[in-house]
């Protein structure tokens, strides 16, 4: 009988002591799932995390793009404007100045044909006599009695008998 009661107490020990094991196993596998969960929750939220930091950085730097290329455009254009301005600019004083060069070469040459028409006239006048007009111009008579007069360009034109 002592050896079944002896027994009796192994069985009894032994089927706690693997009850105790198996229950132990199970909180030990809830505690290793709830902190499996709790570090992939973890990880979740630093991925989420890296995530938005990125999309935050690629919209500053989107941002700053827009911004750079805003300014470019807006100084391109004030570029084109100014150089358009300066183009329309030097146009004008190349008008201006072509115009008064024209002008003052035209006065110039007016001046020179009005002086050697005069001084032909004096010359002329010095030798010939004035006979009459024609057309608005003096008439001379030349030493061996030809008739003219001196044109708009100071040259001597004759007249028809």
């Amino acid at each position: 009988m002592k050896k079944v009661f002896l027994f009796c107490l192994m069985l009894v020990f032994s089927t706690q002591f693997y009850a105790q094991e198996a229950t132990t196993s199970s909180v030990m596998k809830e505690k290793m799932a709830a902190e499996k969960k709790k570090a992939d929750k973890e990880a979740k939220e630093k991925a989420a995390m890296a995530v938005d930091k990125k999309k935050k950085i690629a919209d500053e730097a989107k941002m700053k793009t827009e911004e750079t290329k805003v300014k470019k455009d807006a100084s391109m254009a004030k570029k084109e404007e100014m150089t358009a301005k300066a183009k329309k600019d030097m146009k004008a004083k190349k008008d201006a100045g072509v115009n008064m060069s024209a002008n003052k070469a035209q006065v110039a040459k007016d001046n020179a044909s009005a002086k050697e028409a005069k001084m032909k006239e004096k010359a002329v006048a010095a030798k010939d006599k004035v006979t009459g007009t024609y057309n608005g111009h003096k008439v001379y008579t030349g030493p061996k009695g030809g008739k003219y007069y001196i044109n708009k360009n100071g040259n001597k034109t004759y007249l028809d008998k």
